[in-house]
């Protein structure tokens, strides 16, 4: 079943610049709230600390008897908010050391299936993990024990141990933060009014006012984006939005996503076609500031102009892939869309220019805006196997060649856009379940 709401991201912006002492007494806020994220970091995110991040409650706890908070001198609305928000990173740092691991067991041809068995079943459980980690016999709650005794029965435990640990040691990297440019906000520290937010600060009962420009108000934890250059700030909302649904979206669709065409459809409709132009503008802009920049470095040119014209070509190239994709919707009315699961980045080549223009592909940016409008729309986004999808015959399944902008079969005669004949492709393993899970 659809969800009945779903998470989106606002923004709102101040409207006139902030008064020097205002937006002093903002960034004071802010360094403090990255000294308290750097203190959780240095002290619970080893392997000893691993049983105190759930729920969080004991760093919590240590964290209010270690007197940082009146160290610092800082209200324990921003304290606390920024003890989870760092314990939440360590956490997703984590989970990505233990992606990284499962990946690399997988990979190693030195173990057999029990072995591999073993160290994904200590992966999963996150006692045994820990117990593993900080060199402790591994005691779980009875039906776990019971299944873990049957694993270790057919493998070197020692072994085993001692490669995890060694991993982890090589994978596993404690969090740091110099950006002292935001933090987080609760709903008792800021008040809506007079065309903008009142934001307390460190002084009790004192408030810094910032005029914004529009009067919407929230209810929620927000987070505040100082720009001191710019004497400004930026508010990012979360809001739950109701989910739409519409009773004449029932396509499936198929696309191929491009660098110079941002999707293709299975019956070889276009969508933002315009997209390769301005990238490849952005691209070689950058790349010709970066040449100025790097030849008048001993003169220390500023980058003012170079960031704020940046902003604008990057606003004005999201603000394209926006339109397009809305455009896509509206008009194919998909119940669900296929879509390849894309490699990540690899190397550059040879050719400086192409590494740049590729560099800059916004394919990252389309894919997650993608998956927000679907989200809003109770459209289906689903991700399938790309390996050799573009190299297939979406008419007869061999391997053909692609030649000028088409693909074409030597089996079965067929001479189709390659694009087209890659969404189409997309749209049938979808629909035979080669997915990614």
């Amino acid at each position: 079943m659809p969800v009945d709401k779903v998470c989106k991201t606002i923004h709102q912006y101040s409207k006139e610049p902030l008064k020097e002492a205002d937006m002093q007494k903002l960034l004071e806020i802010a360094e403090d709230y990255k000294k308290v994220k750097n203190y959780v970091y240095s002290r619970f995110g080893g392997l000893h600390s691993l049983s105190k991040l759930y729920p969080g409650y004991t760093v919590q706890n240590e964290m209010t008897a270690s007197g940082y908070r009146e160290t610092l001198g800082m209200p324990s609305v921003y304290f606390y908010l920024a003890i989870f928000d760092a314990l939440g990173e360590i956490k997703s740092q984590w989970t990505r050391t233990k992606s990284k691991l499962t990946k690399l067991i997988n990979q190693n041809k030195g173990f057999t299936e029990e072995d591999k068995h073993y160290l994904r079943f200590l992966l999963k459980v996150s006692s045994a993990f820990e117990e593993v980690l900080n060199q402790r016999p591994v005691e779980l709650p009875k039906a776990l024990q019971k299944q873990y005794l049957e694993v270790a029965a057919k493998v070197d435990t020692k072994k085993l141990h001692r490669y995890l640990c060694r991993q982890v040691r090589k994978h596993h990297v404690k969090l740091h933060t110099d950006r002292a440019d935001g933090f987080a906000i609760a709903e008792r520290a800021y008040r809506y009014g007079d065309h903008g937010v009142y934001i307390s600060v460190k002084e009790k009962r004192k408030r810094v006012f910032v005029l914004l420009t529009d009067n919407n108000r929230y209810k929620s934890q927000l987070y505040i984006k100082l720009y001191p250059k710019e004497s400004s700030i930026t508010i990012k909302v979360p809001v739950n939005v109701a989910v739409r649904e519409h009773a004449d979206y029932r396509k499936q669709v198929g696309v191929s996503a491009g660098v110079y065409t941002m999707l293709t459809t299975d019956e070889g409709r276009r969508y933002g076609e315009e997209l390769g132009r301005y990238q490849i503008e952005y691209a070689d802009w950058i790349r010709e500031q970066t040449r100025i920049y790097n030849r008048n470095r001993n003169e220390n040119p500023g980058r003012k102009k170079y960031n704020a014209k940046k902003k604008r070509l990057e606003e004005h190239l999201h603000s394209y892939i926006n339109q397009e994709l809305n455009r896509f919707l509206r008009e194919e009315k998909p119940q669900a869309v296929y879509i390849v699961k894309l490699p990540k980045p690899q190397a550059g080549g040879v050719n400086k220019k192409i590494n740049h223009s590729m560099a800059q592909w916004q394919r990252g940016y389309i894919r997650k805006r993608l998956m927000q409008k679907c989200k809003e729309q109770s459209i289906e986004l689903i991700q399938v196997l790309g390996k050799d999808i573009s190299k297939e015959c979406s008419g007869c399944g061999q391997v053909g060649k692609k030649k000028e902008g088409y693909f074409i079969c030597s089996n079965c005669g067929c001479r189709i856009e390659e694009k087209t004949n890659t969404a189409r492709n997309v749209l049938m393993r979808g629909r035979s379940g080669r997915t990614v899970k």
